[in-house]
């Protein structure tokens, strides 16, 4: 199924549809700039417009104000459309100045993790009342990582399998929510919810991109043995596949190192030589792999949804995959295939 153009996916055994794009709604929350309440609703009603159905937001996103928008831009459209928010973050009032981060301009929160069945009831409740939504679709536990909780990440996961994993399995059992997963851009700690509990999908950040295939290992074959959805976030590697090797592309966050410079340089070589836009490339080569449902990449204006939308619909060459995999760029056990 296709709407604008833009096909939709069965989300594992879920019983969902989802665009093959998605909707990643962090710059929403104002990440690296502010973005004005006018630019947001007409940013969410192009990409609704363009065809795009499925739309992934989080409590973290401008501390509550990407929820707030997009709930406001959505709500009258919410019977056509699959949406996911995530839990593992409370908000509460702030007491004093904000402390310099990735959100410009967020609302005047701070973040309180809390993963206890309790806590993630509440993170739920609050995420209604920010969005005016009745209920989601999906509903991810957030960033269980060593990157948030440095050593404190094995009770962190403990936390939440004992409590806020059941939570999520009593709403999916009672019909409240159609899917449960975790989102992360690790992929360890993913198999060891799969080996924990008993979940629809996953939200993977960055992890299978042009510049790295490392799910193909072990994550994605245990996927695929247990019907486990993939949405892949963060096509873009944080920038560095949409803007190409320039200096100060950013890479998870930071500035790119001098050898992801050099394989992105290369890359865009290949996508000289067969008139392939290096966007296009990273927004389609996850979808080659049967486990992906879809590729959620973030917008912040009507023009960035038009152009994404352009580049995953643009018909990409067999060959183009095949030189990469001759010059050692992608993984030669990485399936390539036409998105639409």
């Amino acid at each position: 199924m296709a709407v604008h153009g833009v096909p939709s996916r069965k989300l594992g055994r879920t019983g969902l549809s989802v665009s093959v794009l998605g909707f990643g709604a962090a710059p929403l929350g104002g990440i690296y700039r502010a973005l004005s309440d006018a630019e947001a609703d007409a940013t969410v009603t192009a990409a609704f417009e363009a065809g795009l159905r499925y739309y992934d937001v989080a409590p973290f996103y401008g501390l509550g104000l990407a929820e707030h928008r997009l709930g406001r831009a959505l709500r009258k459209r919410r019977d056509d459309c699959v949406i996911s928010t995530k839990v593992g973050r409370l908000l509460r009032p702030l007491r004093g100045r904000q402390p310099d981060g990735m959100y410009v301009d967020p609302l005047p929160f701070e973040v309180v993790y809390d993963y206890s069945y309790d806590g993630v009831m509440r993170s739920i409740e609050d995420s209604q009342q920010r969005t005016g939504l009745v209920d989601f679709d999906i509903l991810f536990i957030h960033d269980v990582n060593r990157r948030w909780h440095g050593d404190d990440v094995d009770r962190r996961f403990d936390e939440v399998m004992a409590g806020g994993y059941r939570a999520l399995d009593e709403l999916r059992r009672n019909g409240h929510v159609k899917a449960i997963g975790v989102g992360v851009n690790d992929n360890d700690i993913l198999l060891r919810f799969a080996d924990a509990g008993r979940f629809d999908c996953f939200m993977l950040a960055g992890r299978y991109t042009l510049l790295e295939q490392s799910p193909l290992d072990e994550l994605f074959p245990r996927c695929e043995r247990e019907g486990i959805a993939i949405v892949a976030a963060a096509p873009f590697n944080s920038g560095i596949l949409a803007t190409g090797a320039r200096q100060g592309a950013k890479y998870f966050y930071t500035d790119a190192p001098p050898e992801i410079l050099e394989r992105t340089r290369r890359i865009e070589a290949v996508c000289e030589r067969h008139g392939v836009p290096l966007a296009a490339a990273a927004l389609q080569f996850a979808l080659g792999h049967p486990v992906v449902a879809s590729v959620a990449a973030g917008f912040s204006s009507p023009a960035e949804v038009e152009t994404n939308v352009a580049m995953m619909t643009l018909p990409i060459p067999a060959a183009f995959w095949e030189e990469l995999k001759t010059e050692g760029l992608i993984r030669q056990d990485s399936p390539t295939a036409a998105v639409v």
